[in-house]
């Protein structure tokens, strides 16, 4: 039995547009130069008042980050209707869970930077709620690399670390996996470099969805 847990944005979905969009407006909106879209990309994953704390330059989240945070929230859903936006899958995720989601010797869960509204939102926009069977968020954990999101799933599903795999592309899940005695898999599919997964500890890197299924076993 294994428990496999997948980041979600730039891992499961490509949801950079709306994040940058909506990072975009809201830094503007409290009189900031616009944030680039490398900046954007460096942050996601980890949870978002500390994401915009760093990209505004600050080592720790501070009361303006906190209501640029509540901000951004107010924002999210009006940029997505906006802009019409989705979140589409990454080519070949839809068969990585259909091939994997029967199978009775694996678990399957998220841990994600998101809210638990916003993963609620990506996983019933594409049917795959029924599959996941343990989950963490940004409202329920300390953000990425620390370790808990990957711990508590283990705990509540009853498996242990080293039955586990964390599937991400950013280094903060790579150093999440490894803080927590999980196997790391970047993707090189989303928003890291993969030199920067390599040196955040990735186990191992693969360059399409299907590659997975052999790393699952």
């Amino acid at each position: 039995m294994k428990l496999v847990l997948f980041d979600c944005d730039g891992t499961l979905v490509d949801s950079v547009a709306l994040i940058h969009e909506t990072m975009r407006r809201t830094f503007l909106h409290f009189d900031k130069p616009e944030p680039t879209l490398q900046a954007t990309k460096s942050i996601i994953g980890l949870t978002l008042d500390i994401a915009i704390a760093r990209i505004d330059g600050k080592l720790h989240a501070d009361d303006e980050a906190v209501r640029m945070m509540a901000y951004y929230k107010s924002l999210f859903s009006v940029v997505r209707s906006d802009l019409n936006y989705r979140e589409p899958l990454f080519e070949g995720i839809r068969a990585v869970m259909d091939a994997i989601a029967p199978r009775e010797d694996l678990l399957i869960g998220a841990v994600t930077g998101k809210s638990r509204r916003g993963l609620d939102m990506i996983l019933d926009t594409h049917g795959f709620r029924p599959f996941f069977v343990v989950s963490r968020t940004a409202d329920d954990c300390p953000s990425k690399p620390h370790p808990a999101m990957v711990t508590e799933c283990c705990d509540e599903t009853g498996m242990r670390p080293e039955h586990t795999l964390v599937i991400g592309d950013a280094i903060y899940d790579m150093q999440m996996a490894k803080a927590a005695g999980a196997t790391a898999i970047g993707v090189s599919w989303g928003y890291a470099s993969v030199p920067d997964l390599r040196a955040a500890g990735a186990d191992v890197i693969v360059d399409h969805p299907l590659d997975l299924l052999h790393h699952i076993g």
